[in-house]
């Protein structure tokens, strides 16, 4: 009898342990993961008014988290969408097939916005727009792996002002996405998601925070003598408010009606302080990261991009924007903090792209630059017409790529070989293009690296064009604008973006090696335990972990 009970002593024992032990190897996880995209944010945009920035925001993330100074976009174009769609699928145009923020079929010939969607329809009390989904995008996101890995009892969330980069962020599997109408001034989503309209979100809407924040204006943050990294106060290089006579500070809009009001937000420093307000109230009426698995919520501000397309990079209003993100950046730390423990959650901060200096800006100063209007189009529909006959033969020129009425060539019996290498040879001929590629005969163009690859990761064969066209650095198109400032080509002013790691178990520490925006996912998937996205061409990025 006392030999029997000694054994189930001992068989309770090594249960008990097994159970301990079991319980000690579960998967080690954070809280939350909080994704943050900051639309058109160079990556000099950390040092450039380094010292201006408090001890808080961008500059925490720097001294105590983990940066990747080296890091670019691997493909073409260098636009929002297709951004946002790399950041979370480690994947590029040609497999993801966000081919740019909008593209040409070329089987059918239809005209498609990224995250257009016939069959869904928009909720929050917006009849005027568009319906939205993620269908377009063909891969997984980190995102829908998370979710996967835990058997969705993880939750996901993407908020921003664009559609786009709240929709792609949160990928398939979300929960929700919110993002911006101008028609009702609060944030929305659509019937795709199982719920889009949260009690919640109906008292962040009710509040009106957004309408009352605009009335306020934008004044300058610091006397406007201490932004001495900018340009004056009005150059030609700025583009005013349609209702101002120069773009100047103060800017003032509560004399506006409602309908400019809810627009002019995504415009000024106010739409990222007002996004980074609806994550919060997100993550609290959603209870994120109090569950039993890891929830993630994506985050892109993009006022960023709106002010740089309407002022350019170097004016007072771009360093005043940053100046306030900062603060806006600090406030979400602390708020981390306080909800989740500093060790509790784990935070990127990156860019869909960057922006090049506005070419006048760059001519007045003896840099080589040039800004393509809209011109080029019709300029070669001419040529076309011309030589082969062939009337208003190029329908979509985007993207920085020619797309052609295929259907049109196809019944005129010219051969497409010649209208493609006479279209090219017109293109080569223009003094601010260095290439016109033959994207469907790549072997036949001498471009160098990285422009070759880039444009071969770019290029979908249902959704980009057939020639992909490259320009002379500093040269852009400005969609016939001569103010202001873009993007969406292969140069290190708009593919070199900031990437940093803070948080859950991330080191402090930097590094120079090269890094790509595909690698960004695969961490992501290596540091969680999860697979990666089923498109994904990075690979995780080693050295930004702690060692335990």
């Amino acid at each position: 009898m006392i030999i029997r009970t000694s054994k189930l002593l001992i068989l309770l024992i090594i249960i008990f342990f097994c159970a301990c032990r079991h319980d000690r190897d579960q998967v080690n996880r954070p809280k939350i993961v909080v994704g943050i995209v900051i639309d058109q944010m160079r990556w000099d945009y950390l040092y450039r008014y380094y010292e201006r920035y408090g001890h808080s925001g961008f500059r925490r993330l720097l001294r105590n988290g983990y940066s990747c100074n080296n890091t670019s976009i691997s493909y073409l174009p260098s636009y929002t969408a297709p951004g946002h769609a790399c950041i979370y699928t480690g994947s590029v145009p040609a497999i993801h097939g966000i081919a740019g923020n909008d593209w040409v079929d070329r089987r059918t010939g239809a005209k498609w916005y990224c995250v257009q969607d016939t069959s869904v329809t928009l909720t929050g009390g917006d009849t005027k727009g568009q319906p939205m989904s993620p269908a377009n995008l063909l891969t997984t996101t980190i995102t829908d792996e998370l979710r996967l890995a835990t058997n969705f009892a993880s939750r996901v969330y993407g908020v921003a002002l664009k559609d786009r980069g709240s929709i792609l962020p949160a990928g398939h599997l979300a929960n929700a996405a919110y993002w911006y109408s101008e028609h009702t001034g609060g944030f929305i989503s659509s019937s795709y998601y199982k719920d889009p309209e949260p009690e919640w979100l109906k008292a962040f809407n009710n509040r009106k925070t957004g309408d009352s924040m605009v009335q306020e204006g934008w004044y300058p943050l610091y006397d406007i003598s201490t932004y001495t990294q900018s340009t004056a106060d009005s150059t030609p290089w700025e583009g005013p408010f349609k209702w101002e006579k120069a773009p100047v500070f103060p800017h003032r809009f509560d004399g506006l009606d409602e309908e400019k009001r809810r627009a002019v937000i995504k415009s000024i420093p106010a739409g990222n302080t007002y996004t980074l307000m609806m994550a919060k109230a997100c993550m609290q009426g959603e209870s994120l990261g109090k569950g039993s698995a890891t929830d993630m919520i994506t985050i892109s501000l993009s006022s960023t991009d709106y002010i740089g397309h309407r002022f350019a990079i170097n004016s007072i209003e771009a360093e005043d924007t940053y100046l306030r993100l900062d603060r806006d950046i600090s406030d979400l730390l602390l708020y981390l903090d306080k909800t989740y423990g500093r060790n509790g959650y784990l935070v990127f901060l990156t860019a869909d792209h960057g922006a090049a200096h506005n070419g006048g800006f760059l001519a007045a100063n003896g840099i080589p630059a040039g800004i393509e209007g809209d011109g080029v189009m019709d300029g070669l529909n001419g040529y076309l017409h011309q030589t082969l006959g062939l009337d208003s033969i190029v329908t979509f020129m985007s993207n920085y790529q020619v797309c052609f009425d295929e259907v049109r060539i196809a019944a005129s019996g010219k051969d497409r070989e010649t209208v493609k290498l006479t279209a090219m040879a017109w293109l080569n001929a223009q003094p601010n293009v260095a290439y016109a590629i033959d994207m469907e005969n790549i072997w036949r163009n001498t471009v160098p690296e990285p422009i070759r690859t880039m444009a071969v990761n770019g290029y979908h064969n249902h959704r980009s064009g057939s020639i992909q066209v490259v320009l002379n650095p500093g040269c852009y198109n400005g969609d016939g604008h001569t103010t202001g400032t873009t993007h969406g080509t292969w140069n290190p002013y708009d593919s070199h973006i900031p990437l940093l790691w803070y948080g859950w178990h991330i080191k402090r520490g930097a590094s120079d090696e090269p890094v790509h925006m595909t690698d960004i996912a695969p961490t992501l998937a290596s540091l969680l335990h999860i697979q990666m996205p089923s498109g994904c061409v990075g690979k995780p990025i080693i050295g930004l972990k702690k060692e335990h």
